[in-house]
């Protein structure tokens, strides 16, 4: 059996609840449950009338029906706690988010679990976390498929605009460091800079570990070889 602690800010006198989760009991409370109005939750604990349901003691009674006070006619087990028929792994994820509003979920969890149970228990703000950190997920996974490649050319103050018509062939400024006058014509200096440019290529597009080469790129090569 499975304790679960009370959400912050439950009052001593709000009313507690069990929930049977395929053999796992949860502890919380009606607030709780009640906070999504158009959840599964909200409609199990809350009556259409406003008289308070039954505590769990007295719903697991002789003579009492086992789901009263739940306009969803769930029934309970020995101890009055709702029976719900699904996996109690992923019930937590659930139960925090009503508590606090934020997605907390295990390292192990896969989201499509957390997103299953939320949909289930139609709950829609957790369903829109869920899907977001999938989305998050999906593009940091695309983003490992990439090899990304980083130069650092230097050049002269009047080769900068050379260098930028270049960077069209994929390539991107990441960082523009100026290290100041190396040669001087006349009285004139003349500034000189480290460009850090990078690209992307995907793993299957490099040759013996070196990215393949491109007509645009040259130029970056040819500047770079001066380092």
């Amino acid at each position: 059996m499975t304790g679960v602690g009370p959400p912050l800010g439950a009052s001593a006198g709000d009313e507690w609840v069990c929930l049977n989760v395929g053999g796992t009991v949860f502890a919380t409370t009606r607030t709780t449950l009640a906070r999504d109005p158009a959840s599964f939750l909200y409609r199990l604990v809350v009556t259409p009338t406003t008289s308070p349901a039954h505590s769990p003691a007295e719903a697991g009674a002789p003579g009492l029906p086992p789901a009263l006070g739940s306009p969803l006619g769930s029934s309970r087990d020995a101890q009055g706690a709702f029976l719900i028929d699904r996996d109690p792994s992923y019930f937590s994820p659930v139960l925090n988010y009503l508590r606090h509003g934020k997605l907390v979920m295990d390292k192990s969890m896969a989201e499509e679990g957390v997103l299953e149970e939320a949909e289930f228990y139609n709950i829609t703000g957790l369903i829109g976390l869920v899907k977001e950190r999938i989305q998050q997920r999906d593009q940091n996974c695309g983003r490992e498929g990439r090899n990304i490649v980083y130069r650092v050319l230097q050049c002269h103050e009047d080769e900068l605009t050379n260098l930028v018509s270049t960077m069209s062939d994929g390539w991107k400024f990441e960082q523009l460091i100026n290290i100041g006058s190396q040669y001087q014509y006349g009285s004139e200096d003349h500034a000189e800079f480290l460009c850090v440019v990078s690209r992307e290529y995907p793993f299957d597009a490099k040759a013996n570990g070196h990215a393949m080469p491109t007509d645009k790129g040259k130029f970056l090569r040819q500047a770079g070889s001066r380092m």
